[in-house]
């Protein structure tokens, strides 16, 4: 065997070691949480105020990405589907407030977009 990686997969020692050592942090810190809220009856408000924009947030992340997208003009850009679909259904949900009413007008548009208009 010349050269190349130790591992059969590929990558380093250090990388994997890292990816194992996360992962046993990531587990051990969603544990405690288990294992705290179990131990404890109520949780405290000045613990719960703050939870509540956890679920907006972890979304906001995850959707906002797929949204904004650098295409070679800003004309490009404003009438990417996605971009549309995300601002009708951001309309849907703030006017509404409600979770199944905002996914399917997103859809709807981004179908209706891509399927229909930039056929």
């Amino acid at each position: 065997m010349t050269g190349g990686s130790p591992l059969p997969i590929g990558g380093s020692l250090e990388v994997w070691l890292a990816i194992v050592l996360i992962g046993i942090a990531t587990y051990g810190f969603r544990l405690s949480f288990i294992h705290l809220f179990g131990r404890i009856d109520e949780v405290p408000t000045r613990i719960k105020r703050p939870l509540r924009y956890v679920p907006p947030a972890v979304l906001a992340a995850l959707v906002f990405p797929d949204l904004v997208t650098i295409r070679p003009s800003v004309a490009a850009t404003l009438v990417d589907e996605r971009l549309i679909a995300g601002v009708v259904a951001g309309a849907v949900a703030w006017r509404t407030e409600n979770v199944m009413a905002t996914i399917a007008s997103g859809m709807v548009t981004l179908w209706l977009f891509r399927f229909v208009v930039f056929a």
